[in-house]
């Protein structure tokens, strides 16, 4: 992930080399403590006798996972999910949260160490690890058989065609909505119908000290909006066959509009953003729309600050090539070949995916569902859910269901996330392309074509490691 695919190294048996993941993470075994990592913050299932036999706990299952936009999931997960999940499967259950940026070297530690976590979360599809992990085929199967079909993102993010194995399991998948002030929008006469509206109201919105906030940065939420607006603009990296057809007219298009909207309504600051940064930039009261997880929106609201009543969510504005946005992030769990608990560690991953209507709403609406019908009832239930949020404008959240239905998709649409996409999604190649056309770096042709000899290099290396 992130920077290491260029310094990654392949044995004779095709996995990932010991000492350059060593390298990667900047960390030796030695960080590993007994939980498999190092000041990461931790919950425990209850460690007491169990309430049913009075013995203690014999088992123990160690998670890692992010620490989650909205903090009230994070208290609910780790005081009450996990310690009743751990009482009734005879576990203690040790939960390691840790900042999404640090995701990627705490993995290639354990790695390394051959040692860690049972379960480690990824915050976007982990292809690059497959030999690491093992196939998750029938964990899928089994929520399959009683949840039904799994969403389409899900099961194109998870799922590898050229080894016919599920390398990892898709917890969840979250929609992307554009959020946007509608008092601003309102004074200058617009909404974010349509990305030609946004960028006639851009230079309106700059003017009166309210800029747009889109990044352009090496961080997740450039990653995203960026990705996503792509394929507003009808470019992709790939098409459905998993060929790179990046080099193209679309793919200039976007980029000249991504150059004419940072002239408009954007400000220098969008090139250094960090994970937080458009939250921040919202929340400040400065920015008038950000693409972002409803996390943008819960803040304002639990801070109480006095335009969040005016903050409105929408699906992505429509471009030339429709109306299509990207996940936020895409929660898949893999369970490492070391893990000493895989069967303990499959149940924990069946059993949280059965009990998906919890997740949802104490995400507050973050987390959906990797299976179509894991919210029983399906997209169905979930309009009701978020139609009876209280929050003004009342009503406000149920077009997530929409969003996530129908406009929704994961990276390398219309194909899978694959190990070549993982590459150019985890060293943030398309934010850095757009932010050479939007800085005169380079022309938006140049750009493409640079891409295009890139992309084909990348996908190549993955094809002749047998993951793609």
């Amino acid at each position: 992930m992130a920077e290491e695919h260029d310094e990654i190294q392949q044995t004779t048996k095709g996995e990932l080399s010991r000492r350059e993941l060593l390298k990667r993470a900047g960390l030796g075994a030695a960080v590993l403590g007994v939980s498999g990592s190092a000041g990461a913050s931790k919950a425990f299932a209850f460690a007491g006798p169990h309430r049913y036999t009075g013995r203690y706990l014999k088992n123990e299952l160690k998670i890692m996972q992010w620490v989650h936009f909205v903090p009230d999931y994070d208290k609910w997960l780790d005081s009450t999910y996990i310690v009743q999940w751990g009482q009734k499967n005879d576990t203690q259950v040790i939960m390691d949260h840790v900042n999404n940026t640090e995701l990627p070297a705490r993995a290639a530690a354990e790695i390394a160490a051959q040692s860690g976590h049972d379960l480690f979360q990824f915050l976007s599809p982990p292809s690059a690890y497959q030999n690491q992990t093992i196939p998750l085929d029938d964990a899928v199967q089994e929520v399959t058989k009683k949840r039904g079909k799994m969403t389409g993102v899900a099961y194109r993010s998870t799922y590898n065609p050229r080894t016919k194995h599920y390398f990892g399991f898709p917890d969840n998948y979250v929609p992307d909505p554009v959020v946007w002030r509608h008092d601003l929008w309102n004074d200058v006469g617009e909404s974010p119908a349509t990305w030609d509206h946004v960028l006639k109201a851009s230079s309106k919105l700059k003017n009166g000290g309210h800029p747009i906030g889109i990044g352009m940065s090496n961080e997740l939420d450039s990653n995203m909006a960026n990705f996503a607006i792509m394929l507003c603009f009808g470019s992709q990296i790939q098409n459905a066959d998993g060929q790179i057809v990046i080099n193209s007219k679309q793919t200039r298009d976007y980029l000249n509009f991504m150059k004419s909207l940072y002239q408009q309504g954007l400000t220098n600051e969008i090139f250094g953003w960090n994970p937080a940064s458009n939250n921040q930039f919202l929340i400040s009261g400065k920015g008038s729309m950000i693409l972002n997880a409803v996390s943008a929106t819960r803040t304002p609201e639990d801070l109480k600050l006095p335009f969040s009543d005016d903050l409105w969510i929408w699906p992505i504005p429509k471009g030339p090539g429709g109306r299509m946005g990207l996940e936020h992030v895409m929660g898949v769990y893999v369970i490492w070949k070391f893990s000493k608990q895989k069967q303990l560690a499959k149940k924990f991953l069946i059993d949280q995916q059965l009990a998906y209507r919890d997740h949802f709403v104490q995400s507050k609406f973050y987390n959906f569902p990797g299976w179509l019908n894991g919210v029983p009832g399906g997209f169905k239930t979930i309009r009701k859910l978020t139609a009876a949020d209280q929050h003004k404008p009342k009503g406000k959240y149920s077009i997530l269901s929409t969003i996530a239905e129908r406009y929704t998709t994961n990276a390398g649409h219309p194909g899978f996330s694959n190990a070549a996409i993982g590459e150019i999604f985890d060293t943030f190649l398309i934010p850095q392309m757009a932010a050479e056309v939007a800085q005169g770096k380079l022309s938006a042709a140049d750009a493409a074509k640079q891409a295009d000899k890139q992309f084909k290099t990348i996908l190549k290396k993955w094809k002749d490691r047998k993951l793609v």
